[in-house]
């Protein structure tokens, strides 16, 4: 690959990559005020449905557009670029149909085995974002295809303002106008029609040249794939894409289908059931911000990684490999512990009030299997290795549909919790072990996973134990305040990270091309080199 488009195609995959951390940010932070405003029962509202709109976006910004990318990529002319992106806006435009008239015209059914059939307008409200879907995906995988990630990125972070934006709205004006939980969840996910259409916008052109204007000439230089293999491509390839983009939206939607059924069956009543809903689905903002704490600077190094493949350099893409696990794992480590010993107090900080602290703390550790998921579903799609995620992603599902509901109804919203949790790990497990053997290795070399494991330990007993005192120092009742528990976080998190880096310069758990990855890496390694000039 000549240089200069080698710097393109880097230079794109920044601007996408930092399109999609801002998007990331403000999905996870906007429920913070959507369930300070709504209530708990307001809150569950929301996120029963959530998962809908969730695997929607998924498939229109991540799963089929890279598989469109691809497609595109391949084909050698202009011509047959347009043609085959046409082809796929025709198959999308018919998937997205079938799921768009199976939401409406099965709304009912689908919040009657949810356990509340009050949520079925808003079912109707998300279904409509299905049919900008085909517009957006195939957009986008144009773009992407001809390596150029502005129109995606804008596309992006349009759409989540957008939809943020309306969603606060309609908090704010549930509450001002007195609004009961189901209209105003019926106006937030309208937002996601409203969004897509303006983040649509930005693909216009594009769409009315290439996707709905005559085949354009001269003929393609080469046939191109009949729709039925471009169809058959779109399920297995595209499909595999999509399914390992929506993993955790996916157990989401179990929990939707499971978790206020089986409080109800576990004696709750509806109300406090729903309410008890609303405490559990605080987890996932908490999971989505460690989630992009731990994969976000691990994903710098991919496109090294694909350009040690693509030279065929063994050694090079072992040695980026491992810095992608290891930065990863550190990362999710440090944020599941730290989130964990201060759990008490991030609870009152952000939702005021203690419910739910130990269904949260067994949550959080999602956080860990998520994040090495990711990174090795990156590894493994690199490589074309498909068979291990496809099976690992299908056994954690099935683990979940199989345990939710049992374990909710013997153990309430901790079951619910632990499951997450033990799906997640069985897909790590079942990749990790499908996975190839450099690639195992990778977690077991060098005794890094006991050196992180020790010193995870030591800085969450370090944490704990600060907390309790300034717990102890300022009383119960000044302890029990938002703000109090706000100045507790902030001195926890800055403690703990102190003792994560010095145990993690101590221990040597990281390699300098590791600590570059890292933010300030490159100042910490002078000031160390410093320091050993210095003493000797």
């Amino acid at each position: 690959m000549p240089k200069d488009h080698l710097n393109t195609v880097f230079k794109g995959a920044l601007i996408l990559s930092i399109s999609s951390l801002v998007g990331k940010i403000l999905s996870a932070v906007y429920r913070i005020p959507l369930q300070n405003m709504v209530g708990n029962t307001g809150f569950y509202v929301y996120q029963q449905i959530y998962p809908l709109y969730g695997i929607g976006m998924t498939f229109a910004l991540n799963g089929f557009p890279n598989f469109i990318s691809k497609l595109v990529a391949e084909q050698p002319d202009e011509t047959s670029k347009s043609l085959i992106a046409r082809r796929a806006f025709h198959i999308l435009s018919g998937l997205s149909l079938v799921v768009f008239f199976g939401l409406q015209l099965g709304a009912t059914w689908i919040a009657a085995h949810m356990g509340d059939v009050n949520l079925a307008p808003i079912i109707s409200a998300v279904a409509w974002m299905f049919v900008f879907m085909p517009w957006l995906a195939t957009g986008r995988g144009y773009y992407q295809g001809k390596f150029l990630m502005g129109p995606t990125a804008v596309s992006q972070l349009i759409e989540q303002v957008v939809r943020v934006a309306i969603i606060i709205m309609a908090a704010y004006f549930s509450v001002r106008l007195g609004w009961d939980n189901y209209r105003m969840g019926t106006w937030a996910m309208s937002s996601a029609p409203l969004a897509a259409i303006c983040s649509s916008l930005i693909f216009t052109a594009f769409g009315l040249r290439y996707l709905l204007a005559p085949a354009p000439a001269p003929a393609p230089t080469h046939p191109l794939p009949s729709y039925r293999k471009l169809t058959k491509r779109f399920v297995i390839e595209g499909g595999t894409l999509c399914l390992v983009a929506a993993v955790v939206i996916l157990l989401q939607l179990v929990d939707s289908f499971t978790v206020m059924r089986g409080l109800v069956h576990q004696g709750q009543l509806p109300e406090v059931a729903k309410a008890l809903k609303g405490v559990y689905d605080r987890g996932q903002p908490l999971v989505q911000l460690g989630l992009v704490v731990a994969t976000a600077f691990s994903a710098t190094l991919l496109p090294a990684l694909t350009d040690a493949l693509a030279k065929r350099q063994p050694i090079e893409f072992k040695r980026q490999t491992q810095a992608m696990v290891h930065v990863s794992l550190a990362l999710s480590m440090a944020a599941t512990v730290g989130l964990v010993a201060l759990m008490p107090q991030i609870n009152r900080l952000l939702f005021g009030s203690l419910e739910g602290t130990t269904a949260l703390r067994i949550y959080i550790i999602s956080i860990l299997f998520a994040a090495l998921i990711t990174t090795y579903t990156s590894v493994l799609q690199s490589l074309n290795e498909y068979t291990a995620m496809i099976i690992g992603i299908i056994a954690g599902l099935a683990t979940k549909v199989l345990a939710n509901y049992i374990f909710v109804v013997h153990y309430g919203i901790n079951g619910a919790s632990a499951v997450t949790v033990l799906s997640l790990a069985v897909m790590f497990a079942v990749m990790w072990l499908g996975s190839p053997e450099d690639l195992q290795q990778v977690l077991l070399e060098s005794g890094y996973l006991i050196k992180l494991l020790a010193l995870s330990a030591v800085m969450g007993i370090v944490v704990v134990l600060s907390c309790h005192q300034i717990t102890a120092l300022v009383g119960p009742i000044l302890a029990n305040t938002r703000g109090m528990a706000g100045i507790i976080t902030v001195i926890g998190v800055l403690i703990g990270v102190l003792v994560f880096v010095a145990g993690a310069v101590y221990a040597r758990l990281f390699t300098i091309r590791e600590w570059l990855v890292l933010p300030y890496g490159k100042r910490l390694i002078k000031a160390v080199a410093k320091g050993k000039e210095h003493h000797s």
